[in-house]
């Protein structure tokens, strides 16, 4: 992922009353994936997730999520840059800049979706997606929206060795509280940590409701 702006606006769609209700009944399974610093931040304060945040062990545990996803849901400048396979992956970027639902005019086998517009499974119908795995990666806006919604799962890796001082959260409430306090107040229950890099304090717990 490039950047990932804030992108408060999207937090308060009048279309999130009743999103949980509606994703249990077409089936869907929405899934967070998501690295962060010590302090909770997925960027830096200029919006670039730097080398810190980038560890092949995390890397390999976040491409094989997003191959089994039926759809990928992020903000304008949080794409996976994954090459090729990026462009076969069926995705969904989350933009309060147009006023409804339509095919992106630039990325392949993508619409673009104002939040406020129509309600998120309605949009998922519209492209062709009526179950599976949704595999939600950022950013902050993103993140904050889909936590409201209500996350079957919650992937959170964890660079303890890294600080990004005003940094991008990966949630609008961080660095007020913690990630995982949000988590828990949201419904969702730690998994076992999994150490994914000793040498560099990288780790993950699947965060589960």
């Amino acid at each position: 992922m490039s950047t990932t702006p804030r992108n408060p606006a999207i937090l308060h769609s009048p279309a999130s009353a009743g999103v949980k209700q509606a994703l249990s009944q077409h089936g869907f399974a929405v899934e967070g994936y998501a690295i962060v610093s010590a302090d909770g931040m997925i960027a830096d304060r200029n919006g670039h997730m730097p080398a810190g945040l980038k560890h092949e062990s995390d890397a390999r545990f976040f491409r094989a999520g997003l191959d089994g996803a039926a759809l990928l849901v992020h903000g304008r400048h949080s794409h996976e840059q994954q090459g090729p396979i990026s462009d076969r992956r069926k995705r969904l970027v989350v933009s309060d800049r147009i006023a409804g639902f339509s095919v992106h005019p630039s990325l392949a086998n993508a619409w673009v979706w104002n939040p406020a517009s129509m309600p998120f499974a309605e949009a998922c119908v519209q492209m062709g997606v009526t179950e599976g795995n949704i595999a939600v990666i950022g950013g902050t806006g993103v993140f904050g929206l889909f936590l409201k919604f209500g996350f079957a799962v919650f992937h959170l890796s964890r660079a303890g060795k890294l600080v990004l001082p005003g940094g991008r959260p990966i949630f609008p409430e961080v660095p007020a509280k913690t990630p995982e306090q949000l988590l828990i107040e949201h419904g969702l229950k730690p998994g076992p940590l999994q150490v994914l890099d000793p040498a560099e304090d990288v780790s993950l717990v699947s965060w589960r409701r």
